[in-house]
């Protein structure tokens, strides 16, 4: 892909936090939301004379990921730092992986708009500490909020196999996906939890030479991304058209003007200072640990559309949408295995489950709704207690929190399906209408219905219909 004569090359490095309970080298927590500055301690703040602890579960969070992008991971990690002042970054340098990355030579399979899938080769990945937050007011004061200071992230880097914005945002995407089924990171955008640095060059088609590249840090949408890059190539394009040269630059995305705006001439790697960090211990990462964090590791969204699909005869399309996330596919395979019907199951939470969370704003996991729940009405509807129509008043109690079949029952929604009890009212309403018989007889189907309609008045509506119509028929027809 490319613009005019010119081929575009795209590099990118994604962000993401990690959802430890605490933080990379702190036991500050990890929360999003509260008050600035509550969730920090000295090590947070930079005091002089503290020192930092490397969390065990940040490591394994990193290897679930390097596992999850067939990476090999580092049989030995050290801790390096990147030095670079800023004023949300009080020690003034972030603790990183520089020299030995938790995971290298990853892969990501992407399927492109056209159906052909396109493999994005990662060169690495590492854990590294999030800076803290600035806000600049509009009453000339500039704020920190050190909160997220110190929150691991894991910085996946791709080699610049990427050949469009189009490819850009499908291998975001993806991306996306298959780290919220690693269960490390809900990846939400609008909370920074993930974020894109893009690396983009333009050459001559048929040139062995990559273009400059020009650097956009931060961008937190993967429309954003489309736009910057859409924006990119048009502009590197004509200055090269024009004998103009690209400068190794850092700019910033606009979204209003959807243009890109010169930041700064680019630093150099050099101007990082890394050295290792003497204040933590090198750790060694050997197969039984691998081994460990892999056994633990969830299922990936297309082992599990795979099986949705073969195992459990759902459409494509709809494990599609079940797959959208982690905790929706869970809460699917946690339904089913409380012996709900897959295929009903299935349509309950693409259909009615989806339309309350998107009624009310709310995430799956902050509903009441349980599977068990979810499981019992399915199986109320399935075995004839309730119809489909008294399920939509058990349905408005499960998501609130309610028991499917203890309500039924106090609410008189459970159909009445025991034959004893509805023949002994069939026999009273046929030797009270014996016209009624001599109409069915003679071929009125008028008849039934009006039987039907005195027996529901016998049952205050609770009558279970498909099994009161059979005896009707049956006993009607021994007359």
């Amino acid at each position: 892909m490319g613009t005019g004569n010119f081929e575009t090359t795209i590099g990118l490095e994604v962000h993401v936090e990690m959802q430890t309970n605490s933080k990379l080298l702190s036991p500050s927590p990890v929360h999003y939301g509260d008050k600035p500055n509550t969730n920090t301690n000295v090590i947070d703040f930079g005091y002089p004379g503290v020192l930092p602890v490397a969390n065990k579960g940040a490591l394994e969070y990193g290897m679930r990921v390097a596992l999850a992008l067939h990476a090999q991971i580092s049989p030995l990690i050290r801790w390096d730092r990147k030095n670079y002042f800023y004023p949300d970054n009080p020690k003034a340098y972030q603790t990183t992986q520089s020299q030995t990355p938790i995971g290298t030579n990853g892969y990501l399979d992407v399927t492109l708009a056209d159906g052909t899938v396109k493999r994005v080769h990662i060169a690495e990945m590492h854990v590294e500490e999030d800076a803290g937050k600035n806000t600049h007011g509009s009453d000339g004061y500039s704020y920190v909020d050190l909160n997220r200071q110190g929150t691991p992230l894991i910085e996946i880097v791709s080699e610049p196999d990427i050949a469009s914005p189009d490819e850009a945002y499908a291998y975001l995407e993806q991306l996306r996906q298959v780290i919220l089924f690693t269960g490390v990171s809900e990846a939400k955008m609008q909370e920074g939890q993930m974020r894109a640095d893009v690396n983009v060059s333009l050459r001559p088609f048929g040139s062995d030479q990559y273009g400059t590249k020009v650097e956009m840090k931060n961008i937190n949408s993967f429309n954003y991304v489309r736009n910057a890059l859409i924006f990119e190539e048009k502009r590197q394009a004509e200055v090269l058209r024009s004998g103009g040269v690209i400068q190794q630059e850092t700019r910033r995305y606009d979204e209003p003007t959807k243009s890109t705006i010169l930041m700064r001439v680019k630093e150099g790697a050099d101007d990082y200072r890394y050295f290792p960090e003497p204040d933590l211990s090198p750790v060694a990462i050997d197969q039984k640990w691998i081994d460990e964090v892999a056994a633990d590791l969830p299922k990936s969204a297309s082992e599990r559309r795979e099986a949705y699909v073969n195992d459990l005869g759902i459409e494509p399309y709809d494990a599609e949408v079940l797959t959208q996330t982690l905790a929706m596919s869970d809460f699917y395979d946690a339904t089913v295995s409380s012996g709900a019907d897959p295929k009903r199951a299935a349509n309950y939470l693409i259909g009615d489950v989806n339309a309350y969370m998107n009624k009310n704003q709310v995430e799956l996991q902050d509903t009441r709704l349980t599977p068990e729940h979810l499981a019992g009405m399915i199986k109320l509807i399935e075995d004839g207690t309730i119809s489909t129509k008294q399920a939509k008043q058990v349905f408005e109690a499960i998501m609130v929190g309610e028991e499917p079949e203890a309500f039924a029952k106090q609410h008189g929604l459970v159909q009445l399906s025991d034959p004893d009890l509805l023949l002994g009212w069939i026999t009273e309403v046929l030797d009270n209408n014996p016209q009624s018989i001599e109409d069915f007889k003679g071929g009125k189907d008028r008849a039934t219905g009006y039987l039907i309609g005195q027996l529901m008045k016998m049952s205050k509506g609770q009558a279970n219909p498909s099994v009161l119509n059979k005896l009707l028929l049956s006993e009607l027809k021994k007359r």
